[in-house]
């Protein structure tokens, strides 16, 4: 072992800028942050070869503490990747991680909930009419049912990413779960929204800026809290991929375009670049369909209910 008497935050931060490069910029600020503010606090000013795994096991504990089981494992799985990284670097001998294998508190698993169908006509009537949504967060939700992204590709949106002559919304590879560019034809209901938004955000860089620092994008858990809290509908934010999926597979698109529109991977990347020319067309026309199903949803159900 190296001889070098290192702090565990100035290996975990030359950890981070080794990895960075594999991430996107979302995930590796979430990376940096997680530890910055839960790992660093306790074991961060540490001679790394000194840590012990109850040194570890206090910052898993301070997080179960606060019922946050999700981020002690992130945080418990990040702590282990510095680690080895100090073994194979020759920092450290062992990993203390090793040692809390099954110490976190289980939690039943909770799938990306999705809005029951039969309950989406008065989701998107609610949108409109509920007084408890700000506009940025209202016209989030409406874009996010649209266009059916992943929320965290809603959040982070550009108003650079928006190709207004060609109507379509370009998500550059960096930002994408699949490190491909992904594109989202834009319905004229879509646009109309964008428009709308570009009023109340448009001077900003993004779409959706944060509401207590404008020059970062809307927090992680935003929409999901509008939709359960605000709305007191039982769903994620993610849960409208899934909504959509069976809706279109339900109307006979073909899976092929529908998959390619979810941004779902494609193993053979000479066959998905081919495939994403191949398809756009299509995929136009399904989400100018798709625009159109939720604007007579909503049409029936407000008539339904004002007779």
């Amino acid at each position: 072992m190296r001889q070098v008497e290192n702090c565990f935050n100035a290996i975990a931060l030359e950890w981070w800028e080794k990895e960075r490069s594999v991430w996107t910029t979302d995930h590796a600020n979430r990376v940096k942050q997680t530890l910055e503010r839960e790992a660093f606090p306790v074991i961060g000013e540490m001679p790394i070869d000194k840590i012990t795994a109850q040194d570890c096991l206090q910052v898993v504990r301070n997080i179960e503490a606060r019922g946050a089981l999700d981020v002690a494992s992130r945080v418990k799985q990040r702590m282990s990747a510095v680690f080895r990284y100090a073994i194979y670097t020759g920092y450290v001998d062992g990993n203390p991680v090793d040692a809390l294998r099954d110490v976190i508190k289980s939690r039943k698993v909770r799938h990306q909930k999705a809005l029951d169908l039969p309950l989406l006509p008065k989701f998107l009537n609610d949108v409109d009419e509920c007084n408890r949504l700000t506009e940025v967060t209202r016209l989030g939700l409406k874009l996010l049912v649209h266009c059916f992204v992943r929320p965290g590709e809603l959040r982070a949106a550009r108003w650079s990413e928006i190709d207004w002559n060609n109507a379509e919304w370009r998500i550059p590879a960096e930002r994408m779960k699949m490190r491909e560019t992904h594109i989202v034809p834009l319905a004229p209901q879509t646009i109309t929204i964008l428009i709308e938004l570009q009023a109340k955000s448009g001077k900003f860089e993004y779409l959706f800026p944060g509401y207590h620092n404008p020059r970062t994008h809307m927090s992680e858990n935003a929409l999901t809290y509008a939709i359960r809290r605000r709305l007191n509908f039982d769903a994620t934010s993610h849960g409208f991929r899934t909504v959509a999926s069976t809706v279109l597979n339900e109307n006979g698109f073909r899976p092929d375009i529908i998959e390619r529109q979810l941004a779902h991977s494609e193993r053979n990347r000479v066959r998905a670049a081919y495939n994403r020319a191949l398809y756009l067309n299509e995929r136009r026309d399904m989400m100018e369909w798709w625009a159109s199903y939720l604007a007579e949803l909503l049409r029936q159900y407000r008539d339904s209910n004002t007779k």
